[in-house]
């Protein structure tokens, strides 16, 4: 206790020390910050439009949690500071996440994801079963909503008529998120509802799901990217025009955010290409079992050699082999290679696999059972050794160029149409790479995209976390301050990373 009056003392006697009562008057002026104010945008009416990263999806699902802590919604609060009206979300039922159908789980509307000590896992298999409450048939929320955030949506799903109406949904024609906000107007689309509410101030982040279905799934073909052209409802460029000249016609202020490429995020950046222990007896076995798909690589070198249509550099990054080592690459299918059996049926059955390399990009569920036994009762049946990975867990080099092009004509299209129209515009691209290249520091935080650990990124490895959406909104604010005189950050008003979280307990209600 004394300790603590001598350390008190101290104090007082160095605050003596100070010159005059001018010193503390003059010190007071220096720090004090000017009130805020929002220069020449009228945050009176917010409105917000985009796909998942718009909605407050996070660890997987959409859950109330994370919808309280949504980029609209953070950045709402701080909009009330200059003239912000309220901001209502169609909020979800539960934290468990997961949508339910006249009582009925919907396959892949799953409950979120929670960290189980080593990495995510599902939340049931911690907590055990739960029930689903935020059924779509049953108890949608009435509206109208600030919040127009669809997850799954893609540029052209914001101008569709019935992608919310659940008529649709067993067509492939709607979206059970966007089913949750039509209430009585079940065929209007996102962008009817936005205009619908006569918005002052708006918010776009769209195009991400537009490439992203595409990562996601590998580049197999199952979701195509975007065409850069086409009429609104088809192409990017007309869509996202369509969308911003509808938004502005009434003299709505605005900002805007372009596409982040996928391969800065922990999704495509966790699992590494070689992880594959094997000992010496294993790694002899495979490559005994290996022996006749390599002689007939080098059996069609041999006859095609000097043709042009099968090189020896390609040949040789489709051999085989595997070594007593704790980092092995695991085998992969690449439809990007030559097919053999096409230019000669003497080679028809050489599979169009090879050993992944650094370039490749694994997907995030790979890992859940890449070392795997394809078959229980054969232990030389190990996913990604002697089972190749399908194309749908990897994004092969060519892939990845398909999925840069399109982000880089995207963004162009973003950028141009923006400027044209005054609005205020976020380069999510550069902070998604700033995050993946040595982080970015806020405050007493330095946010990464290193999965769990980074703080950035939520366990789904492609939305960002409470703290991660906090980060990006405070960029949001700098770009309005910039283009529209408000002054967020000049008046103190960005926010403080620490008050988000970067993920929720298995055990939040």
């Amino acid at each position: 206790m004394k300790i603590k009056y001598i350390w008190f003392l101290a104090c007082l006697i160095g605050i003596s020390a100070c010159n005059d009562k001018e010193d503390f008057d003059m010190t007071e002026e220096e720090v004090e910050l000017p009130a805020a104010i929002p220069g020449s945008a009228d945050f009176s009416n917010y409105v917000a439009l985009g796909n998942s990263l718009t909605a407050g999806f996070t660890d997987g699902a959409l859950f109330i949690a994370g919808q309280n802590n949504s980029l609209p919604n953070i950045l709402s609060q701080q909009f009330e500071l200059v003239g912000g009206g309220s901001f209502t979300q169609p909020l979800t039922n539960d934290n468990f996440g997961g949508l339910a159908l006249a009582g009925n789980r919907l396959p892949g509307f799953d409950p979120r994801l929670v960290f189980g000590g080593a990495g995510p896992v599902p939340l049931e298999s911690l907590i055990g079963p739960v029930t689903v409450t935020t059924d779509i048939a049953l108890n949608n929320p009435a509206g109208p909503f600030n919040n127009l955030g669809v997850p799954g949506a893609k540029s052209f799903h914001l101008l569709a008529p019935g992608y919310g109406n659940l008529g649709n949904l067993l067509l492939g024609l709607a979206n059970p998120y966007f089913i949750r906000m039509t209430g009585s107007t079940p065929d209007a689309s996102v962008l009817q509802l936005a205009v619908t509410q006569a918005p002052s101030f708006f918010s776009l982040w769209i195009g991400a799901q537009d490439v992203l279905g595409y990562a996601l799934s590998g580049g197999d073909g199952t979701d195509q990217i975007t065409p850069v052209n086409g009429p609104p409802g088809v192409g990017f460029n007309e869509s996202y025009g369509a969308l911003i000249a509808t938004l502005t016609a009434s003299g709505a202020g605005g900002v805007v955010a372009n596409i982040p490429d996928v391969a800065n995020i922990p999704h495509f950046t966790t699992v590494p290409y070689n992880p594959v222990p094997l000992d010496a007896g294993t790694a002899a076995a495979v490559n005994q079992a290996y022996a006749p798909y390599n002689g007939g690589i080098q059996a069609a070198l041999a006859a095609l050699q000097g043709t042009g249509l099968f090189t020896e550099e390609e040949a040789n990054a489709r051999l085989i082999n595997f070594e007593a080592s704790a980092t092995n690459a695991v085998v992969i299918e690449d439809e990007s290679l030559t097919d053999l059996g096409a230019i000669n049926p003497a080679f028809e059955g050489l599979p169009k696999i090879r050993q992944a390399t650094a370039e490749d990009l694994i997907v995030l569920p790979a890992s859940n059972f890449i070392g795997t036994l394809a078959d229980p009762n054969n232990p030389l049946s190990v996913n990604g050794v002697a089972i190749p990975l399908s194309d749908k867990w990897v994004l092969v080099p060519s892939e990845q160029v398909e999925i840069s092009d399109a982000i880089i004509a995207f963004n162009a299209t973003i950028s141009s149409t923006v400027n044209a129209a005054g609005l205020a515009l976020v380069d999510a691209n550069a902070l998604y790479l700033q995050l993946s290249n040595g982080g970015i520091t806020s405050g007493k935080f330095t946010l990464t995209s290193n999965l769990v650990t980074g703080g950035a990124f939520s366990l789904d490895g492609i939305h960002p976390t409470a703290r991660g959406y906090a980060l990006i909104a405070n960029d949001f604010m700098k770009a309005i301050d910039a283009t529209y005189g408000s002054n967020f950050e000049a008046s103190g008003n960005l926010l403080d990373l620490g008050n988000y979280p970067t993920n929720y307990s298995p055990a939040l209600q």
